[in-house]
């Protein structure tokens, strides 16, 4: 273990990703050695992100029917679970929930379910985000102009940046989402290369980096991550780590499965706490500059969630999620509260 902390002290000197063995070497660590390795995924946090969290949230814009198979998703027409079918939501609709959301985040997501979106859906999406403001309802029909509809007025305060996770759309409906003000795309890898014909069949990996990397190219800030515990080796993990870092991922949130009930991965076991902390670390050696984001499944650490910043976490996305459960952000706020850390807005 003495070599192994040896390693991480000097990337965090050097700010240099750990190569593979490294890695996996902390996947492997013995927990009785694991809370050194807090110590120094820590330090590396801290020198990278500063000390701030980042507050993220989400809201599902369209759902379900998703022609696609991807195994551990409830919104794929290939599961049995029978949920909640919609089409794009208005733009006032996306506007409001936006104007809702806690003064205290740093980031609002709109997640579409499907393959893509088209050009009609897009320009919903832009016309909601040119409603930036906070919420105003108005006192009568003639202070909002026509009935029954709202205003958004101006704020002096910073408001959340506007993401999307829309799946695979074109360059040009890249371009008009970063002019009309977009400021990251999401879009998952989901698991290693060479693990990902388990996961999915109506897409390849390759369709998702591309996506990926276009756009990095297109100028926006990306957000590409996984989901860990479908059934991959600790190796496949570290391939993943490698890929995001290869691909230049700005922002990876990592998913841990929840399995449910209907979908081709529900009888596989929830990550054991410690695991998924040990995983956060990797991710943190492996791509040093990136933010790494606890995402869905984080109710999986239970008791051990304030951890998951000393494993090198600084954001998290709170409040709810698509289709399975997760922290409130009232509570999120008080653990980071008593663990002193500052909120970036």
């Amino acid at each position: 273990m003495r070599d192994l902390f040896s390693k991480l002290q000097r990337a965090i000197e050097t700010l240099q990703a750990i190569d593979k063995d490294t890695a996996l070497e902390i996947l492997n660590i013995d927990n009785v050695d694991f809370p050194m390795l807090l110590g120094y995924a820590n330090k590396l946090r801290v020198k990278t992100q500063g000390s701030g969290v980042r507050i993220c949230t989400i809201t599902n814009a369209k759902s379900g029917a998703c022609s696609e198979d991807c195994a551990f998703c409830a919104q794929s027409a290939h599961s049995k679970i029978k949920g909640e079918i919609y089409p794009m939501r208005n733009s006032e609709a996306i506007a409001k929930t936006y104007a809702e959301t806690p003064k205290d985040a740093f980031c609002f997501g709109v997640v579409t379910s499907g393959e893509g979106l088209n050009d009609i859906d897009i320009d919903v999406l832009i016309e909601a985000m040119k409603r930036r403001g906070v919420l105003h309802t108005p006192k009568n029909n003639d202070e909002c102009g026509e009935t029954g509809r709202m205003q958004y007025a101006p704020t002096n305060e910073r408001l959340p940046d506007w993401s999307a996770s829309l799946g695979i759309i074109t360059d040009e409906q890249l371009l008009k989402l970063k002019n009309a003000g977009m400021a990251r795309y999401h879009h998952n890898i989901e698991t290693a290369k060479n693990f990902y014909p388990q996961i999915c069949t109506t897409h390849s990996w390759d369709l998702r980096a591309d996506m990926a990397k276009r756009v990095k190219k297109i100028g926006l800030e990306l957000c590409c991550g996984g989901i860990l515990g479908v059934g991959e080796s600790k190796e496949q993990r570290v391939e993943l780590a490698m890929e995001l870092a290869e691909i230049g991922s700005d922002i990876i949130p990592l998913n841990f499965l929840i399995a449910l009930e209907g979908t081709k991965l529900e009888n596989l076991l929830p990550m054991k706490p410690l695991d998924i902390l040990k995983i956060v670390a990797m991710f943190r050696f492996t791509n040093p500059n990136a933010d790494i984001k606890v995402a869905g499944g984080r109710v999986h650490l239970r008791e051990l969630q304030s951890m998951m910043f000393f494993a090198g976490a600084n954001s998290i996305i709170s409040g709810g999620l698509l289709t399975t459960p997760n922290c409130s952000t009232e509570n999120d706020m008080k653990l980071i509260n008593d663990l002193e850390l500052e909120v970036c807005k």
